[in-house]
């Protein structure tokens, strides 16, 4: 016989687990945008950026109480500080071309890196540690 402890025990993972496949989805399309920042030639373009995002936000609330929550900050954290060092950045390109290349091919980097960290604990069912 169950009792009502199982079922709220169970209950986060079965949530967490049918979530794994919308942030495979969102994952994915932060790869595509983080890719095509980091190999020239391959803008991929925001708007798969934009969906990812919105997928994010509003899935969010379901993955309250699941190791998914991690995962879901995590991708919006990462495309708001993405943004922001880009816009805060963006003069250095008028100014001076150069720095402005390293700076965003830095941070293309980093958003590679977080996209990869976040994959690789998903994959585990891990919830990513920041």
């Amino acid at each position: 016989m169950n009792d009502r402890r199982d079922i709220i025990d169970v209950e986060p993972n079965q949530r967490a687990d049918s979530l794994k496949a919308i942030g495979w989805v969102s994952y994915v399309l932060h790869l595509i945008v983080a890719l095509g920042a980091v190999l020239p030639g391959t803008q991929p373009g925001t708007a798969l950026l934009l969906v990812a995002l919105i997928i994010d936000l509003v899935k969010k609330s379901d993955a309250e109480g699941t190791w998914q929550a991690s995962h879901f900050s995590w991708r919006i954290r990462t495309v708001i500080w993405a943004g922001v060092l880009y816009i805060v950045t963006a003069p250095l390109w008028f100014l001076f071309v150069f720095p402005g290349w390293i700076a965003w091919g830095l941070i293309s980097i980093w958003f590679l890196y977080r996209i990869v960290r976040g994959m690789v604990a998903m994959n585990k069912s891990q919830a990513i540690q920041a």
